[in-house]
């Protein structure tokens, strides 16, 4: 798909395009950065790594659903189809966006990713999976938060029978092909998978880590994210104290993924593991656990293999404070608590997208890039 947001410079395909702002990423986060960047009337063009908008979401485990309802689960514009307090499936939310997409005519390139990104002068310069060179006086990174899935270095000492899958791998419990599994990472993701597993008939333990807290999904009649929406909590800025409140509290709506609840429904719990030996992992009580297949739900770590210019990226990730990066016309949109709570929700994240937007439209007020159709 040609993205009507920018000009090609030459013939061939091969050849360099020229735009005003190329956005990295078509998920939720990159499809808000573009329609804020519309809505300024700044010329820009999206490119997408995945074959279909909204992949990001297919390919995630079979049974996810969204833990916020379809009424705070719209970017502006275009409300969700169905029932407005229902929670929607994971290829539900892909399909939204790929009609998100359509309905606004965004630009968006799919199937052909970014593969790396430097600077030229002071402009960017990027090379796509396909071999497209695109030159950009500004460059939105829309990642998302699920990129790398962090493996402990130990789990390489695991036997070769021992299957290893990763929540990016994992679909459903028939991809486990043994009956002992440990699922190692206590967040949503992996106890939601440990419980499908054992509502399958595995034996299964979950590795815990820090303490957590779940909340009920519903509070008098309404979603829990909601009354947080309604309220001011979810969208306070971090440093203020509802911000920082919400951050320690780091509540989770699901009262039927509580330890306890796990447990009731046949989950052993295990401690933190700390190492891996043969067909066993090992926990930091001094104790084992064998096991036929391991799935890693350990949380996401950056994947900046492709961001190639010094300062943007650390060993530990992206570098960005509310979005803007250290390096002039670089940014950010979808990170976790990028100003808020909301900033890694799909209800939060135009607020975020309009900001970094309006300093873009600020920044390349003088550069002659605004569309010519504004």
């Amino acid at each position: 798909m040609e993205a009507s947001g920018a000009r090609r410079l030459g013939p061939n395909e091969a050849e360099a395009v020229r735009t005003g702002v190329l956005i990295v990423g078509a998920g939720q986060a990159g499809l808000a950065a573009a329609h804020a960047l519309q809505d300024a009337g700044v010329e820009y063009v999206v490119h997408e790594r995945h074959p279909r908008i909204g992949d990001s979401w297919r390919k995630r485990f079979d049974s996810l659903v969204l833990f916020t309802p379809r009424e705070l689960d719209a970017l502006p514009g275009l409300p969700m189809e169905g029932d407005p307090r229902g929670y929607p499936s994971k290829d539900e939310m892909g399909d939204y966006l790929e009609r998100y997409a359509a309905h606004f005519d965004l630009p968006v390139v799919t199937g052909d990713g970014v593969a790396r990104l430097g600077r030229d002068g002071d402009r960017f310069v990027a090379r796509t999976e396909r071999g497209r060179r695109i030159v950009a006086e500004c460059v939105v990174v829309a990642t998302g938060t699920f990129q790398e899935p962090r493996i402990p270095g130990f789990a390489e000492r695991l036997s070769e029978r021992v299957q290893q899958l990763d929540a990016k791998r994992y679909r459903n419990p028939s991809t486990i092909t043994g009956r002992s599994v440990i699922v190692v990472g206590d967040g949503a993701t992996g106890r939601q998978i440990a419980l499908e597993l054992s509502q399958a008939g595995k034996d299964v333990t979950l590795a815990t880590g820090r303490l957590r807290r779940y909340v009920p999904q519903r509070v008098l009649g309404r979603d829990f994210t909601w009354w947080g929406v309604s309220i001011g909590l979810v969208t306070a800025d971090k440093s203020s104290l509802a911000g920082r409140l919400v951050r320690a509290m780091d509540a989770t709506p699901g009262l039927h993924l509580r330890l306890s609840a796990l447990r009731r429904a046949g989950v052993a719990l295990a401690g933190r593991c700390a190492g891996a030996d043969g067909d066993r992992l090992l926990l930091e009580d001094g104790t084992s656990r064998r096991c036929d297949a391991v799935v890693w739900t350990l949380g996401y770590r950056d994947d900046t293999s492709w961001l190639d210019i010094p300062g943007a990226t650390t060993i530990d990730g992206f570098v960005e404070e509310r979005g803007i990066a250290p390096i002039p016309g670089l940014f950010h949109v979808g990170r976790e608590w990028q100003s808020a709570r909301a900033s890694g929700l799909v209800c939060g994240v135009h607020r975020d997208a309009r900001r970094i937007a309006e300093r873009v439209r600020r920044l390349l007020g003088g550069s002659g890039l605004h569309d010519a159709s504004s």
